[in-house]
């Protein structure tokens, strides 16, 4: 797919679509990507050519940001037909650029005859190489087969090609990947109200020694993100919270090392509109910013679309609740 540069939109166009109701399964086309507002007053969903779930957010070596999230195929069936991954990428946090997709179901020649559930991805880059890993499952009995695949690239956002999985895991979903600043990669996962992490060998496709299970979590639900802040460690994550049929909250918990054990801190983002929700922390030219999603544009909850809005830390290192803001950058 050649590159599309996303240009600023009338945020008319975009209102436009917010029409239909909630679970409908509505097959309404979002419009193009719109230009995000600068300052705190993000417009948000940032994406709306397509739906787009679980921003895995990265800054790489040529200075750009890079999102990896997952595809919500329209018209929906709960969460089963996701599939087709693109890349989204800026240098400025105001254009985006839709670098294509980069890898489908029927490219995993070890998946599930029936395709679909290519669920949260994460990516990674050690020696030369961009690692992308994605949940999906080698059996019809979907539920009980879930495999960690692992793609590889020279390329951020182009070339990627299935290298099979990593063996030896449980069967669980929402790969994450953190290296740290010695260059050893730790690999995170979950599911089910398990949070497990654990070393990753060299070849960034196999765990080194035992997996363990994260302590000190408070009501982990899924969405494992890790990273790292003048010396400490920060595990967010989804919860099980749904109130009033609102949907789960984002919370975190800290450490002085990657695996724990944490310290539960409390809900850097309130819920949003979708039932769901899975986000990601990044630092992009001295700015920090949460990556998340909600279903403004589709109003179902499993048409989702990605969101950010800048992140701010108080001076002990606890993370300030994050302001939601909406298609035309004011508070939600």
């Amino acid at each position: 797919m050649n590159k599309l540069i996303i240009n600023i939109t009338l945020i008319t166009a975009l209102i436009a679509v917010t029409g239909c109701s909630k679970k409908s399964g509505s097959t309404n086309t979002p419009t193009p990507v719109i230009e995000n507002a600068n300052g705190d007053g993000f417009k948000n969903p940032f994406v709306s050519q397509i739906y787009t779930a679980d921003p895995s957010a990265h800054v790489w070596a040529d200075g750009r940001l890079y999102v990896y999230p997952s595809h919500d195929v329209d018209p929906p069936r709960g969460c089963d037909l996701m599939d087709k991954y693109h890349v989204y990428s800026t240098d400025d946090m105001v254009t985006w650029r839709d670098e294509g997709q980069i890898l489908q179901a029927s490219d995993v020649s070890w998946g599930r005859i029936e395709g679909g559930f290519m669920w949260a991805p994460d990516c990674a880059y050690k020696n030369g190489t961009y690692y992308f890993y994605f949940p999906h499952p080698s059996g019809t009995d979907w539920n009980n087969t879930w495999k960690i695949g692992v793609a590889t690239s020279k390329s951020p956002a182009s070339g990627f090609k299935s290298q099979g999985y990593i063996p030896g895991l449980e069967s669980l979903i929402d790969p994450c990947v953190f290296v740290d600043d010695d260059g050893q990669a730790y690999f995170y996962y979950g599911g089910g109200n398990i949070c497990k992490g654990g070393k990753l060998k060299d070849n960034m496709m196999e765990i080194d020694g035992a997996m363990q299970t994260m302590q000190g979590l408070n009501d982990f639900h899924e969405a494992t993100w890790v990273h790292k802040r003048n010396g400490i460690y920060y595990l967010s994550y989804a919860d099980n919270f749904n109130e009033a049929g609102k949907g789960n909250r984002m919370k975190y918990a800290t450490s002085k090392s990657p695996l724990g054990p944490w310290t539960y801190q409390g809900v850097y983002i309130d819920p949003t509109d979708s039932a769901t929700d899975h986000g990601s922390i990044v630092e992009f030219k001295g700015q920090w910013y949460a990556f998340y999603h909600n279903s403004s544009l589709s109003h179902n909850d499993w048409l989702r679309s990605i969101c950010v809005n800048k992140l701010y830390y108080n001076a002990d290192g606890t993370i300030r609740k994050i302001i939601q803001t909406d298609l035309i950058g004011q508070k939600k």
